[in-house]
């Protein structure tokens, strides 16, 4: 009865009862074909119409026979006339996506607006510790820690401890580069302790051994689940990220019972936990600042602003501060004396290797650090099309590490990065990046914004391959533009680099042999460490 009724009704408005799916493509092609299957799958007992600008005036009239039960759009862009059909059409079905992928139900009501406007959807119903209505979402910090013994511990030997944010294996990225190295360097002479957090409850075994070769004891806590807006605390999000009273038990705990006489702490985010050495793997407030500069808007001065308060009162709390470069030092110079212990490159495991003749470009560089994600669009986008129809053989390996997607989704609006040309190849996490260097023919570091110093830049060196960077990205490293490396900062120099590097390889050679030789005199893990053991026997 209720069925013929329906019909009655909906046949009296001259349009059939049964609802239809209407998916409007008012976005990136990508991006909407994306969309188009995601829809079908969920919803596969329905027609479904597919409207696109071109098609919209024959798919207008086609629609007028249909009920519209539910009308997927893409938000994001230019204003779209389609878009604003989809509203008037089907005001109350509307089920937008945004540029992530990540769908919503649009409503009247202030979630639907967050996300109308561009707010990711899992920080729509995040609430600052003062909310004073109840709450979705809060933080959480797991409960307790795991310990591995490793290497025996010497009664001849000291005892030092290194306090990291993430765990030093696989070698994914510079960070874990260095910590990695000097680990081992440190190992020399004392014994170590390393406290780091993890991702999850489980680390494979075959990341703990390499690294249990060169610690005593390793000491894991799960990281802390922070779920706060980002613009509502005074602190740095990155700080309250790695706020573990776990980790704090753990290290009062491991003080007494391994007896550790200092902790070297990696990364300003974990200056809290005030241990004796603070290493500024890059002066943060720096790179913000840089950020802060080319946008200009509040936000990216909200971010300057807490992390050069922050950092400003950390240096001055910890008696030895450890940065990469002069540079790094002289910023430091009115809140601590700082020490320069700089990257370096492990010439055992990185040597030259003959370069075939190609032109193939490489880029290393980790999404998980987001400098990375901002230098791959400056060059895929600006750079890359000034060359791809001059050089026709020309190609492009990207490594951007592991989880490269979710960092991808992180930092930017979009769900994936956007690889159409089929001479661009992404990979993920590479365990041996060397066989990489010796197939390329330039390496590249196109950071636009980037502080500290760049340990893939050291490794290019120590191969014998050409770099052609931008200022930032040879940053602190003492190179000369045209004789170590070639330097350009624009897209067109950019560009025009490569096309000169890559068509004479006999200056690309020469810059090669200059850049090893530099890289043997100043960049050896062998020396550095030596320095990082002076700071160690040095602190009383």
């Amino acid at each position: 009865m209720k069925q013929r009724v329906k019909r009655w009704i909906f046949g009296m408005l001259g349009k059939d009862p049964e609802a239809v799916v209407a998916i409007f493509c008012t976005g990136e092609p990508e991006a909407c074909r994306r969309m188009t299957e995601e829809v079908r799958a969920l919803v596969p007992d329905r027609r479904h119409f597919v409207v696109t600008e071109s098609n919209w005036d024959e798919m207008r009239r086609t629609l007028k026979r249909y009920r519209i039960g539910l009308a997927p759009v893409l938000l994001g862009g230019k204003a779209s006339a389609l878009r604003r059909a989809a509203y008037r059409l089907a005001p109350h079905k509307i089920l937008a996506y945004n540029s992530r992928l990540e769908r919503h139900h649009l409503r009247l009501n202030l979630a639907s607006f967050l996300f109308w406007r561009g707010v990711a959807a899992d920080r729509i119903y995040l609430r600052p510790w003062w909310w004073p209505w109840p709450r979705r979402e809060s933080s959480s910090a797991p409960t307790g820690d795991r310990v591995w013994e490793g290497r025996p511990c010497s009664p001849e030997r000291r005892r030092v401890a290194v306090l990291s944010p993430y765990f030093p294996y696989p070698l994914s990225h510079g960070g874990a580069v260095r910590i990695w190295n000097l680990l081992r360097e440190i190992s020399r002479e004392f014994d170590v302790e390393l406290f780091a957090f993890t991702d999850g409850p489980q680390l494979p075994a075959a990341d703990l051994e390499p690294v249990l070769a060169y610690c005593a004891r390793i000491v894991l806590v799960e990281k802390p689940r922070y779920r706060e807006p980002r613009w509502a605390t005074l602190l740095p999000p990155e700080v309250h990220e790695f706020r573990s009273p776990a980790m704090r038990h753990a290290i009062a705990r491991e003080r007494g019972s391994f007896g550790f006489e200092r902790l070297q702490v990696e990364y300003t985010q974990l200056a809290e936990y005030a241990g004796d050495i603070l290493v500024e793997h890059d002066v943060t407030f720096d790179l913000y600042g840089q950020i802060a500069r080319r946008a200009r808007t509040l936000s990216t001065w909200w971010d300057w602003f807490r992390w050069r308060r922050f950092e400003t009162r950390a240096a001055r709390r910890y008696k030895n501060v450890v940065v990469m470069s002069p540079k790094d030092a002289e910023m430091l110079r009115p809140y601590a004396a700082a020490r320069v212990v700089e990257n370096g490159v492990d010439l055992d495991r990185f040597t030259p290797l003959p370069e075939t003749p190609g032109q193939r470009l490489l880029f290393i560089g980790s999404f998980r650090h987001f400098p990375n994600i901002v230098a791959f669009r400056f060059f895929t986008e600006r750079v890359w099309p000034l060359l791809r129809d001059k050089f026709p053989a020309l190609t492009l390996t990207v490594v951007a590490g592991p989880d490269h997607e979710l960092y991808w989704r992180s930092f930017t609006a979009t769900p994936a990065p956007a690889v159409t040309d089929e001479r661009i190849h992404l990979a993920g996490f590479v365990a041996d990046v060397r066989p990489l260097y010796a197939e390329a023919n330039l390496v590249l570091v196109p950071t636009t914004v980037s502080a500290g110093t760049n340990v893939k830049v050291l490794e290019a060196m120590a191969m014998e391959r050409a770099v052609v960077s931008t200022s930032s990205g040879a940053a602190g490293l003492g190179l000369l533009h045209g004789h170590s490396v070639w330097i350009a900062d624009t897209a067109e120099a950019f560009a025009a680099g490569i096309a000169t590097l890559i068509a004479d390889p006999e200056r690309r050679a020469h810059i090669a042999r200059a850049a090893l030789l530099h890289a043997k005199r100043n960049f050896d893990w062998l020396a550095i460490g030596e320095k990082q053991r002076e700071l160690l026997l040095g602190e009383k």
